[in-house]
């Protein structure tokens, strides 16, 4: 999909999904006309166009979902003050600034695309269903495909929202805008539907042209992130192992080999989305010059590595030397050209173990030996300047991996009745044992009794799984982002004085509270922000 689909699908999703409002859109009238499903390739082109959708800043683009997953926890940090992070780092949300679009990345825009693809996934199911243009086999995988991006969808807007709007059929605009919040368990209770039939009918992994499409096991790797939710633990335990013992994914020997640029498909990676230099993504929409080039700061839509990547302005600590590191990065064909808008907060730098081999691929304070100012996440960053310029990286968004799957099983043998956290070690022992030098090291977590593994699954999972869009959601499954966030120092903002127990979730902005007030029939406190 890297290549030879790519120019195609994001001129469809320019097309397609780039209006301001998604409830003044015509939702028929988002895919093109019947003539399109006149074959298995106008279905998957649709499909790549839903997939475009996911690319978008607001959700696995530029930082996405990292604002809402990430920030406002105790692993990550921007550098400096950032409108972009303040309301969720600082906890200063409201309904106001729900809508307050930064390079189309927003509370508000995160609700609309999330519904975008909802709405077209919808459309092309049903325009699928039955299609006599398409083999049965190929109408299977299509609408598994999106009955899974659906229920991913679905899934975040439930962790984000709680109870929300619900509708699996291709509805009419003026039927979308009337919808009221539907209960999170019926929501839950829908996505595990099209979760069994996602796992029934994709493949174990796509290759080729196909690189970067979901497969069973990230559907399943969902499905047991609910069961765990719902504190299911022996369900949650069993989908665990059918992962780990079915699939055919297995964990890589080392961390580092986990991020390599080289290496984007690796055996640990469960699901990747697949991005590509020179593409424009859907930020960059009109900003093409008379030529037809496009300005040096814009590539395709994942900036990502670039928010992890330091300034030059910033670095090093000793300001005298910046010519010097310049030139030292220079010879290397590297550059420090991102914005450095997501480190390593200050809790996490001065808490990570020293002696895990985790930390220096989570935590860079030198660089080819020069102190820096702030502590930077290398395993995100990218600085060659041939092949990873400025905002125009290749690199894949990892979404789901196999480590989180081994945390999980560990974490649902502990907590379930009857659960042993010796064998629960056991699910991550292979974790721990690339994580230290020694198996004396690796071993410390054994021999502990379920209220000690459950504080050290806290840990463990943060120096694992640090940046990869988890641990504020783990804060709120847990119970403790209250406890947690007033326990902690930032450099700047003061989240610990600001945060109140509703901000577990997100208002649902005010633009759409004014376009359909029946989102406030059932609570008008909008989740307590009123």
């Amino acid at each position: 999909m890297k290549t030879k689909h790519i120019f195609l699908y994001i001129l469809i999703s320019i097309a397609i999904f780039s209006c301001d409002s998604f409830l003044e859109e015509d939702p028929k009238a988002l895919i093109a006309p019947e003539t399109f499903y006149a074959s298995e390739n106008d279905a998957r082109q649709a499909m790549n166009g839903v997939y475009g959708i996911l690319k978008n800043n607001s959700i696995y683009g530029q930082v996405g979902l990292d604002v809402f997953y990430d920030n406002g926890a105790d692993i990550i940090e921007p550098n400096r003050a950032a409108n972009i992070f303040e309301p969720i780092g600082n906890y200063s949300m409201n309904e106001a600034i729900a809508d307050v679009s930064v390079q189309k990345m927003s509370v508000s825009d995160t609700w609309k695309d999330l519904y975008r693809v909802i709405n077209n996934v919808n459309i092309i199911i049903d325009r699928v269903t039955g299609n006599q243009a398409i083999t049965e086999a190929s109408q299977a995988d299509i609408i598994a495909d999106a009955r899974f991006v659906r229920a991913l969808s679905y899934w975040h807007i439930t962790n984000l929202w709680g109870d929300a709007p619900y509708y699996t059929e291709a509805l009419e605009i003026d039927e979308v805008k009337v919808l009221g919040r539907t209960d999170e368990a019926t929501i839950i209770n829908g996505i595990l539907d099209d979760l069994e039939f996602a796992q029934a009918n994709l493949k174990d992994a796509y290759t080729g042209d196909d690189s970067g499409r979901a497969s069973k096991w990230a559907a399943a790797i969902i499905e047991a992130k609910i069961y765990m939710q719902q504190e299911q633990w022996q369900d949650g335990l069993d989908k665990c192992l059918e992962i780990i013992n079915q699939s055919p994914h297995a964990l890589m020997p080392n961390y580092a080999a986990v991020f390599s640029a080289s290496n984007e498909y690796n055996s640990e990676i469960i699901w990747s989305l697949d991005f590509a230099k020179d593409i424009r993504g859907q930020f960059e929409e009109g900003t093409v010059r008379e030529d037809g080039t496009l300005p040096a700061v814009f590539g395709n839509g994942n900036w990502r590595p670039s928010m992890f990547s330091p300034r030059l302005r910033d670095e090093p600590k000793n300001s005298d030397e910046r010519t010097a590191l310049r030139d030292a990065l220079n010879a290397r064909d590297e550059a420090f050209n991102g914005t450095g808008l997501q480190v390593a907060s200050k809790d996490f730098a001065e808490n990570f173990p020293i002696n895990d081999l985790r930390r220096p691929l989570n935590i860079a304070d030198t660089y080819l030996g020069f102190e820096l100012n702030f502590p930077y996440m290398p395993k995100f960053w990218n600085l060659d300047v041939n092949d990873s310029p400025r905002f125009n990286h290749s690199d894949n968004r990892l979404v789901f991996r196999l480590a989180d799957v081994h945390l999980m099983a560990a974490e649902c043998e502990n907590e379930r009745p009857g659960g042993d956290p010796s064998v629960a070690y056991n699910y991550i022992k292979d974790i721990r044992e690339r994580a230290y030098s020694t198996v004396f090291e690796a071993e410390a977590l054994k021999g502990l009794n379920k209220e000690q593994f459950r504080e050290a699954i806290y840990d463990e999972r943060k120096w694992e799984l640090a940046g990869e869009c988890m641990r504020r959601y783990d804060l709120i499954r847990w119970g403790i982002l209250q406890e947690v966030v007033q326990d902690l120092e930032y450099r700047f903002w003061d989240p610990a004085a600001n945060i109140k127990a509703w901000h577990d979730k997100l208002p649902i902005p005010l633009q759409e509270l004014q376009t359909n007030p029946a989102l406030l029939e059932s609570d008008p406190t909008n989740n307590g922000y009123r």
